[in-house]
C-alpha cells in the first residue's frame, strides 16, 4: 500500500508540474508522448501475437533477433507506430475531432463488446484490435491536450470527474453493491456502484457549475451536465475493455512501470474513454457557440 501510495504522489507531482508550471507546451507535449508510447507497447502485449502479422506493417528491414525476442520487437515497433502518429496529430488539430468522433465510435461498440464477453469474442479479439489501439491513444492524447491548451483547469476537470466517479462507485458498490454490471468481467463492478458514481459526478459537476459557469446559460449548462454525464458512464467502459483484454490475454496488470499500480493503461484506462467523449462535447459545444 505505502509503494501505491509513493507512486502515486510521484505522478501526481509530475502531472501537475506539466499541467500547471508553464503555459508552453515543452513539458506537457513530451509528458503526453511518454505516456503514449509506454500504453502502445502494453497494448500491444494484449493484442493477438503479431508474429503472424506482414513484417512489413511493423518494421522494415531485417531486424537483428538476437537482441531480443521476436514479439517483443513486434510491440517496441507498434509503440513507435503509436508514437509517430501521436507526433503528427499533435501538431494538426484540424484532425483531431476526426480522431475523437473515431474512438466515440469504437467506444459504442465496445459496450456490446463488454456486454456480450466471453461470447463473441471473435467480433473484436483480432487484428483489428491494432487499429482500434490507435485510434483510442491517439485520441486520447489530443484530447488532453486540446484541453489543457483551452485551460489546464479543464484536463484537470476531467481527470477529477472521472477520479470522483471511480470513487463514489468504489465505495457505494462495496457497501450496496448487488447487481454485477458485467461479472465476467470485473466481478466487482455492480450497477450500484455505477449509481454512485454518478451521483458523486454530479456532486462535482454542480460544484464546478457554481464555481466557474456563473456566465452560462441554462441551456449551456444542462448540455454541459449531461455531457459530464455521459463522460462518466463512458469512462466505466474503458476501465471494463481494458479489464476485458487482460483477461483473454490471461495477465492481471498490463505492465510494470509504476509499481503498485502497474501499467499505465491500468491509471488511463477510464481516462482513455472519458478523455475523447468529452473533448468531442466541449469542440461541439464552442462550434456551436453555446459556451
Amino acid at each position: 500500500m505505502w509503494q501505491r501510495i509513493k507512486t502515486a504522489i510521484v505522478l501526481l507531482i509530475i502531472v501537475g508540474v506539466a499541467m500547471f508550471a508553464t503555459q508552453s507546451n515543452v513539458l506537457i507535449i513530451p509528458l503526453l508522448l511518454v505516456m503514449v508510447t509506454v500504453s502502445g507497447y502494453e497494448w500491444a502485449k494484449m493484442l493477438p501475437p503479431l508474429s503472424s502479422l506482414p513484417n512489413q506493417f511493423l518494421y522494415r528491414g531485417r531486424a537483428d533477433e538476437t537482441a531480443l525476442p521476436r514479439q517483443q520487437k513486434h510491440h517496441a515497433m507498434y509503440a513507435l507506430c503509436v508514437l509517430t502518429f501521436a507526433l503528427i496529430s499533435l501538431f494538426l488539430p484540424k484532425i483531431w475531432v476526426i480522431w475523437w468522433g473515431l474512438a466515440s465510435v469504437v467506444w459504442l461498440f465496445a459496450i456490446n463488446w463488454v456486454a456480450n464477453f466471453p461470447n463473441k469474442t471473435k467480433h473484436w479479439y483480432g487484428k483489428r484490435l491494432i487499429l482500434v489501439g490507435l485510434i483510442i491513444l491517439i485520441a486520447t492524447v489530443t484530447a488532453m491536450y486540446s484541453l489543457w491548451q483551452v485551460s489546464a483547469w479543464w484536463l484537470l476537470y476531467v481527470f477529477v470527474l472521472v477520479w470522483c466517479a471511480d470513487s463514489g462507485a468504489y465505495f457505494v458498490g462495496r457497501k450496496f453493491g448487488k447487481r454485477k454490471m458485467s461479472p465476467h468481467v470485473s466481478p466487482n463492478k455492480s450497477i450500484e456502484g455505477l449509481i454512485g458514481g454518478v451521483a458523486t459526478g454530479v456532486i462535482v459537476v454542480f460544484g464546478v457549475s457554481l464555481g466557474l459557469l456563473s456566465d452560462w446559460s441554462g441551456v449551456a449548462i444542462g448540455l454541459f451536465l449531461l455531457l459530464s454525464l455521459t463522460t462518466i458512464v463512458i469512462s466505466v467502459f474503458g476501465d471494463l475493455f481494458e479489464s476485458m483484454m487482460k483477461r483473454h490475454a490471461g495477465i492481471k496488470d498490463s505492465g510494470w512501470i509504476l509499481p503498485g499500480h502497474g501499467g499505465v493503461l491500468d491509471r488511463i484506462d477510464s481516462q482513455l474513454s472519458a478523455m475523447p467523449v468529452f473533448a468531442l462535447g466541449f469542440w461541439l459545444m464552442n462550434y456551436f457557440h453555446l459556451i
